[in-house]
């Protein structure tokens, strides 16, 4: 495992790739309604982050299951927890949530982060997994401070999830982050207190909880990209890339943007 710490300078650049992530998801904000489509959704934000000088680092990114990933975020819908394909034909309904993951190349540098939606009025059920998984990532963000240890960041997701009685999906994690999107260490959604590799202050992680209404079991779909819940209920999954510091963690993404738009519903 490598694992590589950043410099001051480094963080600040990443910082602008994260902010830029968060301005892309309150950009989707605005047209995340009944009636749009998620190809309409990705083609906002290809323009968006190539506009603000950046490259999504998400088109092309390969797949061991079969080709690159085809457009520039991803578009998870209800059941599927991540990596759903934007389409033309995958119309928002009133009543959906959406998972949107969005990830940029600015300078040299990764942003990641992701955000669920409502569209529209939702069930006082899935506004509630929204809040819960929400939560959890704040949590999760509070234990990764320097000297503490992956698994506390896992544990405390878990915990929080669990006694609401959700399922924590084991087969992904967060992750390490700088150059490259996914860099060491990886950072499971559940573990144990203690366990795991030791934080040092300057790493930097991408810290997301992906959360089921229902079993944590999950399957591959057939476009061998999107990731649903095996029982068909709803999943949401909230991500932050943060940096490790040692009395508190400092977050360089933000869902400042989007919380203006949508108003801080959960």
């Amino acid at each position: 495992m490598k694992i590589f710490l950043k410099t001051e300078d480094e963080i600040e650049l990443m910082r602008q790739a994260n902010q830029l992530v968060g301005k892309t998801l309150g950009e989707l904000a605005k047209n995340i309604k009944p009636g749009v489509t998620t190809l309409q959704l990705d083609k906002i934000a290809d323009e968006f982050i190539r506009d603000n000088g950046a490259i999504p680092t998400f088109k092309g990114f390969p797949n061991p299951y079969g080709g690159p990933f085809p457009a520039s975020i991803c578009t998870s819908v209800n059941e599927v927890v991540v990596h759903g394909v934007p389409r033309a034909e995958t119309v928002l309904k009133e009543g959906d949530i959406i998972s949107v993951d969005c990830g940029t190349l600015l300078n040299g540098f990764c942003g990641d982060s992701c955000y669920t939606f409502c569209v529209g009025e939702v069930s006082a059920e899935m506004k509630e997994l929204l809040r819960v998984t929400k939560e959890s990532l704040y949590k999760g963000i509070e234990q990764a401070v320097a000297g503490h240890h992956v698994g506390d960041i896992s544990s405390a997701v878990q915990k929080h999830c669990e006694a609401h009685g959700y399922g924590v999906v084991r087969e992904l994690t967060g992750h390490g982050i700088g150059h490259d999107m996914h860099e060491d260490p990886p950072v499971p959604n559940y573990g144990r207190r203690g366990n795991g590799v030791m934080l040092k202050a300057n790493m930097c992680i991408a810290i997301e909880p992906m959360i089921t209404m229902g079993s944590r079991e999950i399957g591959l779909m057939p476009d061998r990209w999107s990731i649903c819940t095996r029982d068909g209920k709803p999943a949401a999954h909230f991500e932050h890339t943060i940096a490790v510091r040692k009395g508190k963690a400092e977050i360089l993404s933000s869902f400042e943007e989007v919380e203006r738009i949508e108003g801080k519903l959960y």
